[in-house]
């Protein structure tokens, strides 16, 4: 195997690859390694982020399957942090997406939640518990995300008001702007957070500098922001103004 093909099975696994970690991993220069991102780049295979570029191609979403594994470690220790905060007989919003579903996972052994999601893969994990009682809206289920879009959705989020509302995003910008990947996303997200005594934004770190088309929300409107490391130097800055609010998982550190 190559050595652009192993920077392609490395950035399929991890989100993204960064420049000065693979030339200290390959033992070659910087220049080198530019050298075969671009390449990757142009054969559209991977996309160029600042110091480096991600696995996920154009502003298309991955496959909800290939999401489902990519991190998968990264964002159970999220998981695991959120279910740390969740009490017995809360009242809990979930949203669309594969770290979502992995929280609603670690919320197994919770009794009697009332939980309120589009997100039919949450639905699922937390159904074996018949103290459980989950609601569901109507309307069309769009495969193979196994989630629900659209204004049933929206109208179910508006009448309930939960206790934690739980959610993840398809990019963020540096400025803090929220992304994703269609407007249902982003008005079903933000419908979600106003209604939340307090809102949990979940995020493993390849999220951040990654695009996506439409645009809500900021991340400073989030009550608590659960990532899995920090996500470079160059974000310290925005992530700064967050004293008291942030979480990183797998380092044992609440900012």
């Amino acid at each position: 195997m190559d050595r652009k093909e192993q920077i392609l099975q490395l950035a399929r696994r991890e989100g993204r690859v960064m420049v000065d970690g693979l030339a200290e991993a390959f033992g070659v220069s910087a220049h080198t390694i530019r050298r075969d991102i671009n390449a990757l780049c142009e054969e559209a295979k991977l996309r160029r982020l600042h110091g480096g570029a991600e696995y996920i191609e154009g502003q298309a979403n991955l496959p909800y399957h290939a999401r489902a594994v990519l991190n998968f470690d990264e964002k159970s220790a999220i998981a695991r942090e959120v279910a740390r905060v969740i009490p017995d007989g809360a009242t809990l919003f979930i949203s669309i997406g594969t770290t979502p579903a992995i929280v609603a996972g670690a919320l197994a052994e919770k009794q009697a939640l009332t939980v309120i999601t589009n997100n039919l893969n949450a639905a699922l994990a937390l159904s074996e518990n018949p103290g459980n009682r989950i609601i569901l809206p109507g309307g069309e289920m769009r495969l193979p995300d196994r989630d629900i879009l659209g204004p049933e959705a929206v109208e179910l989020f508006r009448t309930y008001r939960a206790d934690f509302g739980i959610y993840g995003v398809g990019g963020i910008d540096h400025d803090g702007s929220l992304l994703d990947f269609n407007a249902a996303e982003v008005q079903m997200r933000e419908q979600m957070r106003t209604n939340s005594r307090r809102s949990i934004l979940v995020a493993d770190r390849t999220k951040f500098g990654r695009r996506a088309a439409a645009v809500g929300g900021q991340l400073n409107e989030a009550g608590m922001v659960v990532l899995d490391r920090a996500p470079g130097a160059d974000w310290q800055p925005l992530l700064d103004g967050y004293p008291g609010k942030l979480v990183l998982a797998m380092e044992g550190v609440h900012v």
